[in-house]
């Protein structure tokens, strides 16, 4: 049986696309002979020491490359090999590209983050309120770092009485993963938090790998309390951003979603106040108005014995003004009622009665931080119903 070029080509080309290895493959080399076309495809060669490929990187691919090819760099590729019938020639058809060293993370994030995503994972759907008045957060970060001082700065600046449980974790390294699955959970078995932020600071994709890793991922997912995930910097994106119930750019931020700030609640609650007692003046005005004017008809001065004989109706009316007056004016006292006692749970007061104090130095200023005394300082212990003066023997 004789073949023409076509079948052969053909031929050739299903068994290099149906062929298992070929088909989704890993290639470390060096690029050469690099153009990019004004269609947006990449053509390039890669390389090692023995052999050469021509490879190509269809637009729609190389728009996701956060870096330009060039010749001599050398990468780590992933795609697939097949040959072109036209012409015969077999080339590598690149679908993701990075620099050799984080290449093999950088493939494996994309994979992951592709996959969750496919799953739904992602989908707002499933994404938890995060509460407007928290009383309790738990902070899973390591103990040690920057982003959990800047979270207690924050969350105390904002709202003073706000209990922080910091639950000590690794955030990078070979156990992190596991210690933070067993952190989030530990966190939902106690449930006594409203939200949980989950974070630490910037670094290298190594650095923040254990929040890609698919068992944080899917213990994030399963959480029952609210999770901010407020890993690295701005431009920083974990697959536990994507998960989490809200992303916040930095671990400060975090803190600025999770805690409300008091001083607004003040003026929330100055402004119910205020609309309460203008929106009571002005229905009291108005029903006071229309009383006059019922009052001054010349009806009702011409035939006395009529407003007699309809006593019933006119009291009938005084119930009703008296009943929208004692309605509206209850509606505004239980909002009133309402902003006043969560302004109270959050009082420094409720604070001391519960067994707190407040420290403050011989400037008669706070003492926030264990650097804010010195050894042989003179110190104020303010209690629920007096003061300790104390003098600062040692710090720890």
């Amino acid at each position: 049986m004789v073949y023409t070029v076509s079948q052969i080509n053909k031929y050739i080309k299903g068994i290099l696309d149906n062929d298992f290895v070929l088909n989704n493959i890993y290639i470390e080399a060096e690029i050469s002979n690099f153009k990019l076309h004004s269609s947006g495809h990449l053509y390039f060669t890669i390389k090692d020491e023995q052999s050469s490929m021509n490879a190509i990187m269809f637009r729609s691919f190389a728009q996701n490359l956060k870096f330009m090819p060039y010749n001599g760099l050398t990468v780590t590729v992933f795609g697939y090999i097949s040959l072109y019938e036209k012409t015969g020639q077999y080339a590598f058809y690149a679908e993701v590209m990075e620099p050799k060293g984080i290449g093999a993370l950088y493939m494996a994030y994309e994979k992951l983050k592709n996959r969750l995503a496919k799953a739904g994972l992602f989908d707002e759907i499933h994404k938890k309120p995060i509460p407007a008045f928290s009383k309790t957060i738990a902070v899973i970060t390591s103990p040690t770092g920057a982003a959990v001082r800047d979270i207690i700065r924050i969350s105390q600046r904002r709202n003073p009485g706000i209990k922080i449980v910091i639950s000590p974790t690794l955030v990078q390294g070979e156990n992190a993963a596991d210690d933070i699955v067993r952190a989030i959970k530990e966190v939902n078995e106690w449930a006594g938090a409203d939200v949980i932020i989950l974070g630490r600071g910037g670094g290298s994709i190594e650095d923040l790998w254990a929040f890609n890793e698919e068992k944080v991922a899917r213990a994030v997912f399963e959480s029952k309390i609210p999770i901010i995930s407020a890993v690295g910097h701005e431009t920083d994106f974990t697959i536990s951003d994507f998960i989490a119930d809200m992303r916040a750019s930095t671990p400060s931020a975090a803190a600025e979603l999770a805690v409300a700030e008091i001083k607004g609640m003040n003026e929330k609650i100055k402004m119910l106040n205020n609309n309460f007692n203008k929106a009571f003046l002005i229905k009291y005005e108005a029903f006071k108005n229309k009383f006059k004017e019922l009052n001054s008809r010349i009806a009702f001065k011409r035939f006395p014995q009529k407003i007699l004989e309809n006593e019933i109706y006119v009291e009938n009316i005084a119930k009703k003004l008296n009943f929208i007056i004692l309605h509206k004016k209850d509606n505004f006292k239980n909002k009133f009622l309402r902003a006043s006692d969560r302004l109270e749970s959050a009082s420094p007061i409720n604070i001391l009665k519960k067994g707190y104090a407040i420290v403050l130095n011989d400037k008669n200023k706070f003492v926030k931080r264990i650097e804010d005394v010195e050894i042989g300082d003179k110190i104020k212990i303010k209690l629920n119903n007096g003061n300790i003066l104390a003098e600062v023997k040692d710090k720890e």
